[in-house]
């Protein structure tokens, strides 16, 4: 027991030795490059509070799409992937740290055998046993396992903000969908009431072109706008059972038909408050952080290659027992040890590490500027939307008084028609604007709707909390 006392006690003390020694780190610690954000968004809307710090289940007021939004959280087999990928990363960490600890191993063997006596007189039976602890462990002089682990580190943060940023894409793809579908809808109702208008009109003037009072143009003209309201009934129809098979995939669900909650017109109460500060998107957009965790992972591996071109320390170690009985074994003499250092210098690799250095650096420069360009896409994903919101929201109301105007203006048409003032080609027209106006206000609406979520998604939302809801 003296024996592995001392062994362990040396074991320890070269161990302690090389944490000492490992602090000769070959490259700089990451420092986040300078990006000079603006101190306002262009389109104004500058506070420090943001639509961003409200949770989705506090934006939307349908409680049908939150829960078609808490189940694509659940079931989503993209968002599966990403979690998976994050399991897989945090793995792999565990991995790579264990290069900078000691490696022990146990080994041991028992055996009895017999040699034959016309070779060896006098042999006979003869037993065998062993048992051995291995210890192996190499000094991390450059920081090289500990620059793997720091990279390690950095990917399995990447993953885990690349999660939060499907789930962030999932939410507002949902939440978009489902506003097309609700716009479809409209759309489909709009053509079907259309269709039913034109179909009474078509009577009417069949009937008076059998009485001999309006000429077969009038009729035509009539058959012709009923067809056109048909095939959009027929168009807007498909889209809506297609929208509605879209949406189901990102619920994690097989196509199908999905119950629908408040209309586009009583979806219309989404928050529209400022966007907050331009510096704050690299606290909150996930895809930043990731890129720039992504970043730090590559600043490291530098270190990592650097590290190949410098000597390297390794020590080894092994305390066992050889005896020819099992129970002699915790003997003095069975005892067998030893502690031996390798020492490994890189002399003449025709240049092969040095490359290998240089590769990486480029590979960490190329990673830099993927994130200054991410930043960049950001604050411009940032600037569009908030300038969509502005706009999208003018040309509803704009969209609204034209509606207001083209039924009225339809209405009149109508009546004059009917008095004999004017002909059928004036109703025509009238018809043709209010069936247009109508179709084009759903769908300002719903891209006024669309452009809040996507400012939203913009500005890094408060979509990483899954498993929250407004009822809890």
């Amino acid at each position: 027991m003296k024996v592995l006392f001392r062994f362990v006690t040396t074991l320890g003390l070269v161990v302690l030795l090389s944490a000492f020694l490992s602090g000769c780190a070959l490259t700089p610690d990451y420092e986040r490059p300078e990006l000079d954000p603006p101190t306002n968004w262009g389109q104004g809307a500058n506070t420090e509070e943001s639509v961003a710090n409200l949770p989705w289940w506090e934006l939307f007021q349908d409680p049908r799409l939150k829960e078609l939004i808490q189940i694509a959280l659940d079931e989503n087999k993209d968002l599966a992937v990403s979690l998976a990928r994050i399991e897989e990363s945090r793995a792999s960490l565990t991995i790579t740290r264990a290069d900078q600890f000691p490696f022990l191993g146990v080994f041991g063997s028992g055996g009895r055998g017999s040699q034959s006596e016309i070779m060896v007189p006098g042999a006979g039976t003869s037993d065998q046993f062993n048992i051995s602890a291995d210890l192996t462990f190499e000094i991390d002089l450059w920081r090289q396992y500990a620059r793997a682990t720091e990279a390690a580190r950095a990917d399995l943060l990447a993953t885990e903000e690349a999660y939060r940023n499907v789930t962030i894409s999932l939410v507002a793809n949902v939440a978009n969908t489902y506003f097309l579908l609700r716009d479809m809808d409209e759309r489909l109702e709009i053509s079907r009431q259309t269709v039913e208008g034109r179909a009474g009109s078509l009577r009417i003037i069949q009937a008076r072109y059998d009485q001999g009072t309006v000429p077969e143009l009038d009729v035509n003209q009539a058959q012709i706008e009923l067809a056109i309201a048909e095939v959009a009934v027929a168009s807007f129809e498909r889209l809506s059972i297609q929208t509605e098979n879209a949406l189901q995939i990102l619920l994690g669900r097989q196509p199908g038909a999905i119950t629908r909650g408040l209309s586009l017109e009583e979806q219309d109460t989404l928050p529209v408050v400022p966007a907050g500060l331009p510096s704050e998107l690299l606290m909150r957009r996930p895809d930043l952080v990731a890129a720039e965790q992504r970043l730090v992972a590559e600043m490291a591996r530098v270190g990592v290659a650097e590290a190949l071109r410098y000597p390297s320390f390794s020590i080894t170690g092994s305390f066992g027992a050889i005896s020819d009985g099992f129970s002699d074994l915790d003997t003095s003499e069975a005892k067998a040890w030893n502690v031996a250092g390798g020492l490994f210098a890189p002399i003449f690799n025709s240049g092969a590490l040095k490359a290998q250095a240089t590769a990486q650096r480029a590979r960490a420069e190329q990673e830099l500027y993927r994130f200054e360009n991410a930043y960049l896409n950001a604050l411009r994903e940032v600037e569009d939307a908030l300038v969509g919101l502005r706009t999208y929201r003018i040309e509803y109301e704009a969209r609204e008084r034209q509606t207001v105007a083209a039924r009225s203006a339809a209405k009149l048409s109508r009546a004059r028609y009917d008095g004999g003032v004017v002909d059928y080609l004036e109703v025509l027209d009238s018809e043709r604007s209010l069936f247009t106006a109508e179709l084009d206000a759903s769908g300002s609406l719903q891209r006024s709707l669309a452009a809040t979520v996507e400012l939203y998604k913009a500005l890094g939302g408060g979509w990483s909390e899954t498993a929250s809801s407004s009822d809890e």
